[in-house]
């Protein structure tokens, strides 16, 4: 079976790709527009995603980028080198994780990285575990507490470095033209809002971010950036490009 597209570079971040399921279907996805990012293509040939399938690509493109001249990998693994007696728990060796000048890795792909959360959890666990040096952003539209129907906020502690959430507009009507959500929920915003609030009261660097640019939709730029610092959360503007990147 022809291997999926779960792990790619961009502009020297690592990103992986867990679905092509979401519960928006944004009017300015790059998904819409075409199949690939930078020449990966990005639609699954299935759902059916496992953590070790993750982790095994993942594996192979530090590797591959080892191998370019730098610096990445492990020769042993945590659990190894305190079986060797080489170190203790508390001070086991680890790699730099410097994959040739990148130092994030970002659950973020044609789909929403949370619809995938026990995989997303065990992925990022092990890169916690193997490469320490490197940050986890996970980028997300917001709505997995409505979806769960409870907050798995703390479930991503630890894990997880920085939120990037997309808040996309200021009211109700504008985010659902923008963003078309496929779940049933009278005030889907309201959801996002309290996730961006969630996500900073757990400790956890957040960022709300809204796409300008797209056509001739007016987003009231200062409403957003007022709703994100209200919630304690950084604000970005992201300017909408063709190609996606």
């Amino acid at each position: 079976m022809e291997e999926q597209n779960l792990v790619y570079l961009l502009d020297g971040k690592i990103y992986i790709n867990l679905t092509n399921k979401c519960t928006n279907e944004c009017v300015f996805c790059i998904r819409t527009l075409k199949d690939d990012v930078c020449g990966t293509n990005l639609w699954l040939k299935n759902d059916i995603v496992t953590a070790k399938e993750v982790i095994e690509q993942l594996k192979t493109l530090v590797k591959k980028e080892n191998e370019s001249g730098s610096r990445c990998e492990p020769e042993l693994t945590c659990e190894e080198q305190v079986k060797q007696g080489e170190h203790n728990d508390s001070e086991v060796k680890v790699c730099e994780a410097n994959f040739t000048g990148a130092k994030e890795i970002v659950f973020c792909g044609y789909g929403e990285p949370t619809l995938k959360l026990e995989v997303l959890k065990e992925v990022a666990q092990f890169i916690k575990n193997n490469y320490k040096n490197i940050k986890i952003r996970l980028n997300t539209n917001g709505h997995a507490n409505f979806v769960y129907k409870r907050n798995i906020i703390p479930e991503l502690v630890g894990l997880v470095d920085e939120i990037s959430v997309s808040l996309n507009a200021p009211t109700e009507e504008l985010y659902k033209e923008l963003s078309q959500p496929n779940v049933v929920c009278e005030n889907i915003l309201a959801e996002v809002k309290d996730f961006i609030k969630k996500s900073v009261d757990a400790g956890i660097e957040t960022t709300a971010s809204v796409v300008d640019g797209y056509k001739n939709y007016d987003i009231n730029i200062k409403e957003c950036e007022n709703i994100a610092l209200e919630a304690g959360a950084k604000f970005r503007v992201r300017k909408w490009l063709k190609e996606g990147y």
